[in-house]
């Protein structure tokens, strides 16, 4: 066996070792979010990998499925801010905050509880009995709930969207909604006076062009 064909054969230890080494940091974290351990295995994994690839190659003109780049470890240890011994710094010590509001129209609020009462019957076991939902702000509230919990939930025929905005803000402290009542409409949306408007992005809901104005022009 050569030099060349015992190298190839290390690589590949080398790959089979880092696996292994990923799959146990990543059972370790369980499910934490931005790991150290995890990340540093997943860079030597990348490596061993591309190394194989690349020793591969150059022995038989072949390659491997997988399709990666070398990671400098130095440089991913700076962008993962984890470098050993020292607390990473935040960049941005400010908040990003979206503020979000948009208006609908209720064509019917007979058809509006219906479809929320279709919603919440749904997510209800079958072995209960669903609350009736009383009001729009009930209905409005179960399709959210029901649903993602965006304003795309409440997509529906029963609601006519009309005009929104979004306003994106720097702000020096996180909304800290324990310090506003249940029924505080202002509060958690109030700007405070260090606060800084970073955009705005005004939203308008489509409106299908009327087919004669369309010819007539």
């Amino acid at each position: 066996m050569t030099d060349q064909h015992g190298e190839l054969d290390a690589a590949l230890e080398r790959v089979i070792d880092a696996a292994r080494h990923h799959l146990a940091a990543v059972r370790a974290a369980q499910g934490r979010v931005d790991d150290d351990d995890v990340w540093q295995a997943y860079v030597a994994l990348n490596n061993a990998s591309f190394a194989y690839d690349e020793q591969l190659l150059d022995a038989f003109g072949e390659v491997t499925p997988w399709d990666v780049e070398s990671i400098d470890p130095e440089e991913a240890d700076q962008r993962f801010g984890a470098a050993e011994g020292v607390e990473p710094t935040d960049p941005h010590p400010r908040v990003i905050s979206v503020r979000q509001r948009r208006d609908y129209r209720v064509p019917s609020v007979s058809a509006l509880i219906r479809v929320a009462e279709a919603a919440r019957r749904e997510g209800t076991p079958a072995e209960d009995e669903p609350e009736p939902v009383e009001g729009v702000g009930e209905a409005v509230l179960e399709l959210l709930q029901s649903g993602d919990g965006s304003l795309g939930a409440l997509d529906v025929p029963e609601l006519e969207a009309l005009d929104g905005v979004v306003m994106v803000s720097e702000v020096g402290t996180p909304v800290d909604l324990e310090s506003f009542d249940d029924d505080d409409p202002v509060g958690p949306f109030q700007p405070a006076a260090d606060d800084r408007l970073v955009g705005r992005l005004d939203e308008h809901p489509f409106m299908e062009l009327d087919e004669e104005h369309d010819h007539a022009h």
